[in-house]
């Protein structure tokens, strides 16, 4: 397995990764930290009427958006 940092706020895509896991999905562990943690900074999650208060609901939706960005890179390969 390999670490693969910079996705999501680092600027990386599903695209940019895909290549990174094997053709089973697997090989890949995605690292996106601050995307995920932050997550209720983002407008997207702002506009959602998430705020500070309820980060956790911004990190839970951030990490549904993440695998669905991801499995859908590697569907597409």
């Amino acid at each position: 397995y390999f670490l693969v940092p910079g996705y999501g706020a680092q600027g990386g895509t599903a695209q940019d990764l895909k290549d990174c896991f094997n053709e089973d999905g697997l090989g890949a562990i995605v690292n996106s930290s601050r995307g995920i943690i932050c997550a209720y900074k983002q407008d997207k999650y702002k506009d959602m009427g998430i705020t500070a208060e309820n980060f956790a609901d911004a990190s839970r939706k951030a990490v549904e958006d993440m695998i669905e960005d991801i499995s859908g890179a590697l569907a597409n390969r």
